[in-house]
């Protein structure tokens, strides 16, 4: 697994392989089971996570205390919890494995630390969280655009993978129709194919 991460690291920086090495060795790596929370909603955030094998949901419960699916964490993508600008700190979010997982386990606390030692690893994480800030802005304003049915055909095109690997009720939370509406649809775009 730590071959999958200095691969990663490739794709944003030039470190040296001593310098990768060096990070690998201090970040901790957890396999964790299926229904695990790693955070509830309105707890604190302390922890970063990097998935390197596995998919975690990312939810949050509205007004009526339903479950609204927001987004979907797979390989090779990393979830944070950007709650600093908040009073109270707390998630918005609850984070839970779909699947048994394998994720790098940062430490909130200890990550400026690890900036400070390696410069190249704040650089790394900026350009991450910049390509994956204009993903979102992307697939904010064609969630936005596009009619259930076209959110579905992106959804698919994009993201194929995730059709069998989380559960339907919860594709149509992300994809903000109903699971009546998605069957309708799947059945409609099987039925032209």
């Amino acid at each position: 697994m730590k071959d999958i991460l200095i691969k990663y690291m490739d794709k944003y920086t030039t470190l040296s392989e001593e310098q990768k090495l060096a990070i690998v060795n201090e970040i901790q790596i957890e396999e964790v089971k299926k229904g695990t929370i790693l955070l509830q909603q309105g707890d604190i955030p302390t922890k970063c996570y990097f998935v390197l094998q596995g998919c975690i949901r990312q939810y949050s419960l509205d007004e009526a205390g339903k479950e609204v699916t927001s987004n979907f964490y797979t390989e090779e993508q990393a979830i944070t919890s950007f709650q600093h600008h908040k009073q109270d700190k707390a998630s918005s979010y609850t984070f839970v494995c779909l699947e048994d997982c394998i994720v790098v386990v940062g430490d909130l606390i200890v990550e400026e630390q690890m900036y400070n030692k390696y410069t190249q690893l704040a650089i790394m994480t900026r350009k991450m969280i910049e390509h994956n800030f204009g993903e979102m802005q992307d697939e904010l304003a064609t969630f936005i655009a596009l009619s259930p049915e076209e959110r579905y055909k992106a959804f698919i095109k994009k993201r194929p993978s995730l059709i069998n690997r989380v559960p339907q009720h919860q594709l149509a939370s992300y994809l903000g129709i109903t699971p009546e509406l998605l069957s309708r649809i799947k059945k409609r775009l099987n039925n032209h194919f």
